[in-house]
């Protein structure tokens, strides 16, 4: 059979994002098959052993091991790195694969990073209990304070690593001007932008180094599979991160790279109806619950900042409830449409309490200090008639006395 026939990426890149998420990284065989092949496959056969030789000493160009490579996986990588603006990506098994290859390809004993507080509960065990363990010092800073990510600075700071929107208090970073500081100490940022995804939100274009994907969220879009990426410097990509993802194995199958590549071809439509969807439920609680946050929104307390790094609202928003945890799970429990489910970015309005699911692996003190209260709830809005979801809230609300 003859090999893959890829694009010419100074065509691709001329593409615009929704573009590239439906073409971009394709490489067909011989067969001229319009939707991308599944190579379900381990290893590959060589035509000579001197073939062999020369591709594990990266003499020539080809498989050799889909811990390494896989044609499916290669297609997907190159697609997010053209949505990303990037010049290379490596995809791995799950998001939070992503982000700890993300962080322990490049740090050693000795090293600092500065993180923001506001982080998906696993991210914060990452920088909060792993990294101390390999004598890797973190400090937490309020993202949205730039002094802060200044001020933490040391002579051995390696990385920032932050989330915008955070997850779930959906606070905002300000990624030019956070960037900016990272790049003067000249200091790496790594930056969690699986909320927004490239279509609503591209944080290389502000000025970040590494970005880190969950592709389990909006990019599969339908909760089918898990999947992750990170997007950077092929320098990057190609001598730091891969010699760690080629001895650890933290790679994406090739049937779930399919998947994935599936889903991007609607993410375009997907992300921005969800956003449209999510305005208008948003706009419904509002009034209904004593808080409710939301970056659409004029009453988001960081509503401008987003709005000039972001496309639109995105699907997730956070609403509060003075009752604590018992009226957040009566709430939860008495909602019929909205499952109670602690994914997001699918097709299905989900909702989940985060205390008690997500970030229950964190302490009481740290869940305080990052905004996650006990009457907290994260919601994600998916493609259904927003109206039906609001006819949800508006009679589970009452039932809990909202």
């Amino acid at each position: 059979m003859k090999r893959l026939t890829g694009q010419d990426r100074s065509i691709t890149s001329r593409w615009r994002p929704a573009t590239q998420a439906v073409r971009g990284g394709t490489a067909r065989s011989e067969y001229g098959e319009t939707s991308e092949a599944i190579f379900l496959t381990s290893g590959y056969a060589y035509d000579c052993a001197a073939d062999a030789a020369a591709r594990f000493a990266g003499e020539q160009v080809g498989m050799t091991y889909s811990r390494l490579q896989n044609p499916t996986v290669e297609m997907l990588e190159k697609r997010l790195a053209l949505m990303e603006g990037a010049e290379a990506a490596r995809c791995m098994a799950s998001g939070m694969a992503a982000m700890t290859a993300a962080l322990l390809c490049q740090l050693s004993q000795g090293d600092h990073i500065v993180a923001g507080r506001a982080a998906f509960g696993s991210c914060r065990w990452l920088t909060d209990t792993l990294l101390p363990r390999f004598g890797v010092e973190t400090t937490i800073v309020d993202g949205t304070d730039n002094d802060a990510w200044r001020d933490a600075i040391r002579p051995n700071t390696k990385l920032f690593f932050f989330e915008t929107p955070a997850n779930p208090t959906l606070d905002i970073v300000d990624l030019a001007a956070v960037c900016a500081i990272a790049r003067e100490a000249g200091v790496l940022t790594v930056v969690d932008n699986a909320f927004a995804t490239p279509l609503l939100q591209r944080p290389m274009e502000f000025g970040a180094d590494i970005v880190a994907y969950s592709a389990t969220k909006m990019m599969d879009g339908q909760g089918r599979v898990l999947a992750g990426a990170v997007c950077g410097p092929e320098e990057f990509i190609e001598k730091t991160l891969l010699s760690f993802t080629r001895n650890t194995g933290p790679t994406l199958s090739a049937f779930n790279a399919w998947v994935v590549l599936k889903g991007l071809e609607t993410l375009d439509l997907r992300i921005r109806r969800q956003s449209e969807n999510a305005l208008q439920v948003a706009r419904f609680l509002e009034k209904r619950v004593p808080r409710l946050l939301y970056p659409a929104l004029e009453s988001h307390p960081q509503h401008e900042l987003a709005m000039r790094q972001m496309d639109a609202g995105g699907t997730i928003l956070s609403l509060y409830l003075d009752g604590g945890r018992k009226q957040a799970h009566g709430l939860l429990d008495a909602l019929e449409l909205v499952d109670i489910s602690n994914n997001i970015g699918d097709s299905r309005s989900l909702m989940t309490h985060p205390a008690s699911t997500t970030h229950a692996g964190l302490s009481a003190e740290v869940r305080a200090e990052m905004g996650v209260e006990e009457g907290m709830l994260r919601l994600n809005i998916g493609l259904e008639d927003p109206l039906d979801v609001i006819d949800d809230f508006d009679r589970a609300l009452r039932a809990v006395g909202l």
